[in-house]
């Protein structure tokens, strides 16, 4: 499979080209499971695959039923239980004590697909998936809508009845790239995150698509054309004025968090030269110096620190 950032990309991907591929999706958990609702898979001819739902333990079963799914043009639904303590106490039970309810979806069958996928990430709203135990689907994303009407495989006793809803991708804005600018993008897009860099400079801006977005635009003329606005912004210029003049455009937004590459003495010496009235808006959202306290040097330790630290402010975890 063509290296996609995310089972949706790919599920949007499919959709278009028809090529037989099933969009698993996770309904419903109980107990402990590798994944929570919502979760999505792709699978494909052969062993393609984009998308874990366990430990690599639950795929091949779950493979095996999207060729019939695809085979079938068919929706149908499966449950996993592997909560039984015969398997335990047998020594067959594998990683994970839980059920999983699942809606295989083949994606030839879904037209459409493809421009929800992309209002969801293009920030239009949450995407919303609804499978009704008659074989309607419905998705959704802002004002773009889909709606299906399949066949179901006559699996007794499994329902992929139910609803999910996947929140609109987080946002970040990096303004100055630099050494660690490639490597923080390559770990933060494979976790969903949206990038925009903002940058003017010659000597950094590359040659391929790296990021999401690539503004040679002024910090405040940036924000004011990124829409929707970015959930966090980092700058990271490695140049003193460059800096201050993004965060004093940072500062007259409500960007939750904004993170601020280098020492605590450039921080100080940076806010010297801000306006006064700047400050108590700025540092109630400063993250400075940004990055979690992970050790190690150099661009690859520096950017896994801030992606760490972005993951978990977004995820609710202390940061």
């Amino acid at each position: 499979m063509t290296a996609f950032r995310s089972p949706l990309d790919a599920s949007a991907h499919a959709s278009d080209a028809a090529d037989g591929r099933v969009l698993a999706v996770v309904m419903a958990t109980e107990g402990s499971t590798y994944v929570r609702t919502g979760a999505l898979a792709v699978f494909g001819p052969g062993d393609a695959q984009l998308g874990w739902l366990s430990g690599g333990c639950l795929e091949p079963e779950i493979a095996r039923r999207a060729r019939h799914v695809a085979e079938a043009g068919a929706l149908d639904a499966m449950e996993i239980d592997t909560r039984d303590d015969e398997d335990l106490f047998a020594g067959s039970a594998v990683g994970c004590r839980g059920r999983l309810r699942l809606a295989l979806l083949p994606l030839d069958r879904m037209p459409g697909w493809a421009q929800v996928v992309r209002a969801w990430w293009n920030g239009q709203g949450a995407l919303t998936l609804q499978v009704s135990a008659e074989g309607q689907v419905r998705a959704s994303a802002g004002d773009t809508t889909c709606h299906w009407a399949m066949q179901r495989l006559a699996t007794e006793g499994v329902d992929a009845a139910g609803a999910v809803r996947i929140a609109p991708p987080p946002r970040v804005a990096i303004f100055g790239a630099g050494p660690e600018t490639q490597r923080l993008i390559d770990a933060l897009r494979p976790l969903g995150w949206h990038v925009t860099v903002v940058e003017r400079r010659a000597r950094w801006i590359p040659d391929t698509d790296i990021a999401d977005a690539w503004l040679m635009q002024a910090p405040a003329d940036a924000l004011q054309s990124t829409k929707p606005a970015p959930d966090a912004a980092l700058v990271m210029h490695h140049h003193f004025e460059h800096d201050r003049e993004a965060l004093e455009a940072l500062a007259h937004t409500d960007i939750p968090f904004i993170g601020l590459l280098g020492p605590v003495r450039r921080r100080e010496d940076l806010l010297r030269v801000l306006p006064a009235s700047l400050h108590a808006p700025l540092l109630s959202r400063l993250r400075s110096p940004v990055g979690l306290k992970l050790g190690g040097e150099g661009p690859e330790a520096i950017a896994l620190s801030i992606a760490a630290q972005l993951q978990a402010w977004h995820h609710g975890e202390a940061s």
